[in-house]
């Protein structure tokens, strides 16, 4: 039987996938420790999105959050991660920004890196990890499944066999963002896979949006693949990734050896869905299969942005249309993989379609770069009227003309200041001035939050607000004290 080791998501793609990455420093301080010593391979952490998100909705330095993190977290290697040509936001970021972003989060003591690519420019994700690898971090680049005329086996054989020919990776992630893999595919995918690099150590990566993931857990193990992607409870199922309870109860009844300490995971599951509760954030639960799901292929946080974004102009009826819609310009647009930035550039553009009644009358800056090849060539063929469309106008035209800018460091400091520090250099670069100015003026300390109706023994609280008339209840719990003001 096989020795199973886990990487904990909740953190990450997790919180990601459900709470739209507004997690906190201060929410994980109150856990860190349980999950710190449970014995996990790696803890997925942080990208460049969710610090995007601690500047401009938390309001909160990002590095001091990731700092304090990393300090409470001595034992277990923390991973970062980013798009081989993109930190934060859908378009394509300098190299020179990539490559700082890769070294500042090494110094800030992360020892494990993910790298993806939706197209899956080999080269430039493995430049990236050798990056990765010669500061200090264990590089794992991502080999992304999608369902399309040009994602075959043939096509991934390929794509698997250029990685395993670098020496450069330390691992290879599986993953499946879209929850799409059934089972006869899982399994005749993955052995591919590992037939076509017996030598390589494989990660299953594999969300659970169509509720999938967690038998095809079960089909990797007997391909081959001993490294599972779970988060706790609170924070799995739906769009986010099978649960680690689950996980761990099915190697274990078939025999297996999980390695993972999971006494004390209840108690950090019952700590972020208390949390979730009071701020309004969605609770993992598991999905029926829905064959939807498959043909449309989105992450499951990109429906409801599309939701939301339909609820501006009073047409939220209008969502299957746009998700069906989508199908079509998926394919129109030569089969990108749903995923960052991808799932936004097919879903923005088919919510632009039905919502102004025409076809392309619209066509975002980002979609102009894909087509023009910007990003990387696209997987399949693109449709002419879509292309005659795209660059029929001055504008289209100027976008396929320019490629992205490739400043250097050294150009960029003297653009944003030789004074910044590196932290603050990529975020002025990556995030809105205003934002981080707010950020750095609130000056907000990272402390530990606990929250108010979880593990800590404060539900009485709740009962005396209701039937008091004091204006100001105080309890305190060991160094912890709690005012709550009417």
């Amino acid at each position: 039987m096989a020795r199973i080791e886990f990487i904990d998501q909740s953190l990450r793609d997790g919180q990601q996938s459900l709470w739209g990455m507004r997690i906190r420093a201060g929410h994980v301080l109150p856990v860190a420790e349980r999950i710190d010593t449970a014995g996990y391979r790696v803890v997925d952490l942080t990208g460049s999105s969710p610090f995007e998100v601690q500047v401009r909705y938390n309001v909160e330095d990002p590095w001091a959050g990731l700092d304090a993190v990393r300090a409470a977290f001595p034992r277990t290697p923390l991973r970062a991660g980013t798009r081989s040509n993109g930190v934060v936001g859908m378009g394509v970021t300098p190299d020179a920004i990539v490559e700082l972003w890769v070294r500042t989060l090494a110094k800030h003591g992360i020892r494990s890196f993910w790298i993806f690519d939706c197209l899956h420019n080999v080269d430039k994700m493995l430049q990236v990890a050798a990056i990765a690898r010669d500061a200090g971090m264990t590089p794992s680049p991502q080999l992304n499944f999608s369902l399309s005329p040009v994602h075959t086996d043939e096509h991934y054989a390929e794509l698997m066999r250029r990685f395993a020919a670098s020496d450069v990776p330390a691992t290879i992630i599986l993953g499946d963002e879209a929850g799409v893999l059934h089972p006869e595919r899982a399994r005749s995918w993955i052995r591919l896979m590992r037939q076509t690099a017996p030598d390589t150590t494989l990660e299953a990566h594999f969300h659970n949006r169509t509720g999938m993931g967690t038998l095809n857990h079960i089909t990797a193990v007997e391909e081959g693949v001993h490294i599972l992607h779970t988060a706790v409870d609170s924070l799995a199922n739906g769009p986010s990734m099978p649960s680690t309870a689950m996980a761990i109860d099915n190697m274990r009844r078939l025999g297996h050896e999980a390695t993972l300490d999971d006494s004390h995971l209840s108690e950090v599951s019952e700590h972020f869905a208390a949390l979730a509760r009071e701020n309004n954030h969605h609770i993992g639960a598991p999905v029926e299969y829905s064959v939807a799901a498959v043909q449309q292929q989105f992450p499951g946080g990109m429906t409801g942005t599309l939701r939301n974004q339909l609820a501006t102009y009073g047409m939220e009826e209008r969502l299957p249309h746009v998700l069906e819609e989508a199908v079509r310009v998926r394919a129109e647009m030569g089969y990108p993989i749903m995923a960052t930035p991808f799932s936004q550039l097919v879903g923005i553009q088919a919510l632009l379609n039905v919502v102004q009644g025409e076809r392309y009358k619209v066509i975002p800056d980002e979609n102009l770069m894909y087509l023009a090849g910007h990003y990387g060539p696209p997987p399949g063929a693109l449709d002419p009227e879509l292309l005659d469309r795209a660059f029929s106008t001055q504008r289209g035209r100027q976008v396929r003309d320019t490629p992205p800018a490739q400043p250097s460091l050294a150009d960029i400091r003297k653009d944003y200041g030789a004074h910044l520090s590196d932290e603050e250099l990529l975020l002025r670069y990556l995030i809105p001035g205003p934002d981080v100015d707010r950020m750095y003026a609130a000056d907000n300390p990272i402390r530990p939050v606990y929250p108010l109706g979880g593990a800590q023994g404060l539900d009485w609280m709740r009962e005396v607000l209701a039937t008091t008339t004091a204006r100001v209840v105080t309890a305190s719990q060991g160094e912890m004290t709690i005012s709550l003001r009417r």
